[in-house]
């Protein structure tokens, strides 16, 4: 499967081909995931929260659990601070889904259990990043916040 070009600096992954199926590993969970094209998204915000932004490994949660309406959802990518609190809720899309209102409402109801400042929406080729002081008003914000305060 051909995976495209995102808008997220090149990363290095480790990746196998097995029974007709891609797959990368996963360093922070220690395990081989099924290289989907969400994936392929998920692992580049990865990288670049690691390598671009300088986020510690052991302050980035994947699939955080997010209890909702009596069933077991997830966010894709939360950012811890220092207290390890949530400080960003990333929720991520294949290259070829559009970023809409939808997503926008997905990740704001899974942050008003999460709790997180910042969210960030991306599908690897926009990325939107809104920040909120009372978990009700989103404000979107230009640029990336800045994690480095964690």
């Amino acid at each position: 499967m051909a995976y495209p070009v995102l808008n997220f600096p090149p990363v290095r992954l480790r990746a196998a081909r097995r029974r007709g199926c891609d797959y990368v590993w996963d360093d922070l969970r220690g395990a081989w995931l099924l290289l989907t094209p969400e994936e392929w998204v998920r692992r580049h915000l990865l990288g670049w929260l690691r390598e671009g932004l300088g986020v510690a490994p052991t302050a980035i949660v994947q699939e955080y659990p997010v209890a909702l309406g009596g069933t077991a959802q997830r966010a894709d990518v939360v950012v811890l601070d220092g207290g390890q609190r949530p400080l960003l809720l990333a929720e991520c899309k294949a290259a070829g889904v559009t970023i809409d209102a939808r997503t926008l409402d997905q990740a704001v109801r899974y942050n008003s259990v999460v709790g997180a400042r910042y969210l960030m929406l991306t599908n690897g080729l926009r990325h939107y990043f809104y920040e909120t002081a009372d978990g009700l008003i989103y404000e979107p914000l230009a640029a990336p916040p800045d994690l480095s305060g964690r």
